[in-house]
């Protein structure tokens, strides 16, 4: 039995794709987007708030392992949530301690004093590998000199740009990839748009294949059980709700652009670890082997170039 026919047997069968997966060899596994912090240290956390019952209490990369998922996880880019600028320092010293944590996506702000500072202090680390931005943030400086000159030296350092915000940051983003097209540039989370498993939204879908026109765009398949609203966790797991999202994703990055994060602890609002990185195994797995590997860690070594250890 050839591998499509084993798929289409388990599909009959009524088994995941993510389960027919035990034939193959194991993935490799770069989950590209988490977030570690500790509450209780002496300075606390500017986030999250003390009200956030489930996000306040500390989160360590052993957290993440004691988790259940479909499959093993091999390493994680971690993306800092913290403005505190030496708290880009804290994840350092926690991934010195930690070989799982594989990269670490920084939180400086490009245009503000101190900026090329900082990010040659940090980037001497080899597991500092970007930083994150705020798509709304783009949107209303992309157009000023010194913002642009602050990102092009992350181009110059080899470095990415992670980019956080609604779907109406997504021209402000094409802009941004047409300026400083050496400059590697991840979108967050389907830029935050609403999942309801059926109505997807023209212009999403249209500033989304425009932005993707640029090379140098990429994105994270990420946010999407976070896009149901269901705070419950009761987000679903078929992988078919999420699909007409996915398939626009699909046809404007293709299986080159496409990088799995997860949002954990984020998206345990909202489903389980497993549910989350299930939904994806399952649609990539539809789309071939080589598509899956790339989704799962390929893209990500060559946008984030995360570090084997």
């Amino acid at each position: 039995m050839n591998r499509r026919q084993f798929l289409h047997a388990s599909a009959v069968s009524g088994l995941s794709l993510a389960g027919a997966l035990a034939a193959e060899p194991p993935l490799t596994i770069i989950d590209t987007h988490t977030h570690f912090y500790d509450p209780t240290r002496a300075e606390g956390v500017p986030w999250p708030q003390k009200s956030d019952a489930l996000l306040y209490r500390k989160v360590m990369p052993q957290d993440y392992l004691a988790l259940k998922t479909p499959q093993p996880v091999t390493g994680t880019v971690v993306v800092e949530a913290s403005a505190w600028v030496e708290d880009n320092q804290w994840i350092l010293d926690l991934a010195a301690k930690n070989p799982f944590i594989t990269g670490f996506v920084g939180n400086l702000k490009p245009g503000e004093d101190g900026f090329g500072a900082n990010l040659k202090r940090f980037a001497a680390n080899r597991l500092y590998r970007g930083i994150r931005v705020n798509g709304n943030v783009i949107k209303a400086k992309v157009g000023d000199a010194a913002f642009l000159a602050d990102l092009k030296q992350l181009a110059a350092l080899d470095l990415e740009l992670d980019i956080n915000g609604p779907a109406a940051t997504l021209p402000a983003i094409a802009q941004l990839a047409q300026a400083i097209p050496d400059l590697r540039i991840v979108i967050n989370h389907l830029s935050n748009t609403r999942i309801d498993g059926k109505n997807v939204e023209d212009a999403w879908r249209r500033d989304m294949q425009a932005a993707a026109k640029h090379q140098n765009v990429n994105a994270k398949v990420s946010g999407l059980v976070e896009g149901t609203g269901r705070k419950d966790g009761s987000a679903p797991k078929d992988a078919a709700f999420y699909a007409p999202w996915l398939d626009v994703m699909w046809e404007a990055f293709g299986e080159d652009r496409l990088i799995y994060g997860s949002n954990w602890p984020v998206s345990e609002r909202f489903a389980p670890l497993a549910t989350v990185q299930g939904i994806v195994t399952d649609y990539f797995t539809a789309k071939g082997r080589s598509a899956l590997e790339k989704c799962f860690a390929g893209n990500a070594a060559r946008v984030y170039k995360w570090v084997k250890r």
